[in-house]
C-alpha cells in the first residue's frame, strides 16, 4: 500500500506555523516572517527545507537555543561592505535584515557584500536570492552549515552542505533561479526520510559512518553526507567556508552547532552579495541578453528520456504553481511531529486531507 500523505492548502499552513511560532513566544510579526520562508521551501517542492524544519526550530526556541526576540546589530560598514552580528537570532529574521542592507549599499555603489555572524539556520537559501532579485539585483546567498560532510577522500566530518544560491530579476515564474547544496543533496532530505520511516534513499545520497555508500536511511542519518562530484563539491563547500565564516569571523568547520546539536547555539555564519546590473551594461539590456541566453538553452534538442530543456528555478516554478492549487502534502512522520507540538503549545490544527502518494510530490 502506497504511504499516505497529509495535503494542506499553504495559507492555511503556513497560519498554523505562525500560530506554533508564537506559542513558543516568537512575536507575530517574526513568526510570520519564518512561516513564509518555511511555506516557500514546501511550495517549491523543496520539502527538506520546509515545514519538516519547524519541529527542530521550535525545540531550540524552548531551550534557549534561538534568541527569538534578537534583530542582531551590524558590527561595521564600509563602502558597498558590512559585517553583521546576528547574535543568535532566528535565522529568516536576520537574514532579512541583512538583504535588505545588500540591497540599500548595492543600489548605492553598484555592488555589495554583507556578511553575518552567530546566526541561525535561515531556510531554503532561494528565499533570500529571490528578495534580493526581486528589487531589480543580482542576488547571491551563501552559509555554511553543520560539520556532517567529509572532504573528498576523508570519512571524518569537515563542512557542511554549505548551499550557493544565485538569483537573477526578472518573473518569477521564469527567472533563473540556482539553489544547490555542495553535496549530492541537501541534509535535510535525507533527515526528511528518516522522519518519515523510509527505508531507502536513492544511491549517491550518502555514506555510513565509516565513509562507505549507503542507501540505508539510518545509516545515512547517522552517517554521512556524500560531497558532490567528489573534491570539486569539496571545493565549492570549502569557498563557502571561507566567505561565510572566515570572512565574517564565526564559527567554522566542527565549531558549528546544528539543528539536532542541544548543547550550544548553531552559529553558523550567512553572506548576501548584491549586483546591480544597471552599473553593467543596464538593466534592460541586462534582461535582453539573459532572455536571450535562456532562449538559446531552451532551443537545445532534449536528450534521451527528456522531453524539454529547463533552466535552474523553472522546475520549483512549476511546482509552486501546482501546489497553491492543490495544496501541501507531508509525510506522515512530518505531521505527527508537528502534530505533537500543536498539543504540547495548544494550538488547534488546520483541516486537512488524507491522499495516497500525490503525483506532485518530489
Amino acid at each position: 500500500m502506497a504511504d499516505q500523505f497529509t495535503v494542506i492548502n499553504h495559507e492555511k499552513l503556513e497560519q498554523f506555523a505562525q500560530q506554533l511560532l508564537e506559542g513558543v513566544g516568537v512575536a507575530p510579526n517574526r513568526a510570520a516572517l519564518v512561516a513564509s520562508n518555511l511555506i516557500f521551501g514546501n511550495l517549491r517542492g523543496v520539502d527538506s527545507h520546509g515545514m519538516q524544519l519547524l519541529p527542530y526550530y521550535l525545540d531550540q526556541l524552548k531551550n534557549g537555543l534561538i534568541n527569538g526576540a534578537e534583530d542582531g546589530a551590524a558590527i561595521r560598514e564600509s563602502g558597498g561592505t558590512m559585517l553583521y552580528n546576528a547574535n543568535n537570532g532566528l535565522g529568516a529574521v536576520t537574514s532579512s535584515i541583512c538583504c535588505d542592507h545588500a540591497i540599500r549599499l548595492a543600489k548605492a555603489n553598484g555592488i555589495a557584500f554583507v556578511v553575518a555572524r552567530d546566526a541561525n539556520h535561515f531556510g531554503a537559501a532561494a528565499y533570500w536570492g529571490r528578495k534580493i532579485s526581486s528589487e531589480g539585483l543580482i542576488g547571491f546567498a551563501f552559509c555554511n552549515a553543520s560539520p556532517i560532510v567529509p572532504p573528498y577522500q576523508a570519512k571524518d566530518p569537515r563542512l557542511g552542505t554549505n548551499p550557493i544560491c544565485m538569483s537573477v530579476p526578472g518573473p518569477e515564474e521564469s527567472s533563473w533561479l540556482l539553489d544547490m547544496a555542495t553535496t549530492t543533496v541537501a541534509a535535510n532530505r535525507i533527515f526528511k526520510a528518516y522522519h518519515n520511516k523510509q527505508e531507502e534513499i536513492p544511491a549517491g545520497w550518502a555514506m555510513d559512518k565509516e565513509g562507505r555508500p549507503t542507501t540505508n536511511t539510518v545509516e545515512a542519518f547517522n552517517g554521512l553526507i556524500m560531497p558532490l562530484g567528489g573534491y570539486k563539491g569539496t571545493g565549492l563547500s570549502v569557498m563557502v567556508e571561507i566567505l561565510c565564516a572566515i570572512l565574517g569571523g564565526g564559527a567554522m568547520s566542527t565549531e558549528v552547532g546544528g539543528l539536532r546539536v542541544k548543547d550550544r547555539p548553531m552559529g553558523v555564519s550567512h553572506s548576501f552579495l548584491a549586483i546591480d546590473p544597471a552599473k553593467f551594461v543596464g538593466a534592460d539590456e541586462f534582461g535582453t541578453r539573459m532572455d536571450k541566453l535562456t532562449n538559446y538553452l531552451h532551443s537545445a534538442t532534449p536528450g534521451a528520456g527528456f522531453d524539454e530543456v529547463l533552466i535552474a528555478g523553472e522546475p520549483e516554478s512549476r511546482f509552486e504553481k501546482q501546489r497553491k492549487e492543490s495544496g501541501i502534502p507531508l509525510g506522515p512522520g512530518e505531521w505527527q511531529r508537528l502534530l505533537d507540538w500543536s498539543t504540547l503549545l495548544s494550538v488547534l490544527p488546520p483541516v486537512l486531507n488524507w491522499c495516497q502518494t500525490p503525483h506532485f510530490f518530489p
